[in-house]
């Protein structure tokens, strides 16, 4: 920072950063309900004393791969702003993210509440717009508002945590039952007749 001005990043940070985030959110996609700091810079390419510079603990990296998370959304969200029948594989893929990334999911429980919050809104706010033009198109039902959106994620997460630590099955199974309750939540937008 030279007086007061945040100078830009040099390309290889910029790229260290992006093959971090990149490497986390593979990793935090899959079985295991821990993934190594270690492990994660082995993935991404880069020294240790990298990653840690990047990110000083794993809730800054948290904090992070949800933030890359989110932008991705967004992204996700623009592209399909004209395509209002988008809405409902748009919020598919986003309870389908929150069944496969059960190590951020796990991780993201430990941060502050207010940070856990604010990225809940983010979500809820990005998919906002989705929703009303869906709404608008018929393709999504007339009484949801936005809020509710937090109904599918409490339903999603209950079943996916309540199938791992209950033992009543595996991983996979515990996500095919996950699966099945994204399919049956999803069916509950439909407008009614």
């Amino acid at each position: 920072m030279i007086y007061g001005v945040q100078t830009p990043r040099r390309r290889d940070a910029q790229r260290n950063r992006q093959a971090i985030l990149e490497a986390a959110s593979d990793l935090m996609t899959g079985r295991r309900d821990a993934v190594g700091m270690p492990e994660i810079a082995r993935r991404a390419g880069i020294g240790q004393a990298t990653l840690y510079r990047h990110f000083p603990d794993r809730y800054a990296l948290t904090s992070g791969v949800i933030a890359f998370q989110v932008e991705r959304l967004e992204a996700c969200v623009d592209a399909n702003r004209h395509q209002p029948a988008a809405f409902r594989p748009l919020l598919g893929a986003v309870l389908s993210s929150q069944v496969a990334m059960r190590p951020l999911v796990h991780l993201a429980r430990r941060l502050e509440p207010a940070v856990q919050g604010r990225y809940l809104r983010q979500i809820v706010g990005l998919l906002a717009g989705p929703l009303q033009r869906a709404q608008e198109q018929g393709f999504v039902r007339r009484d949801l508002v936005p809020a509710d959106l937090l109904l599918f994620f409490g339903m999603v997460e209950g079943v996916a945590e309540g199938m791992i630590t209950d033992g009543a099955a595996e991983r996979g199974g515990a996500v095919e039952h996950a699966a099945k309750a994204i399919e049956l939540a999803l069916d509950g937008l439909a407008p009614t007749p």
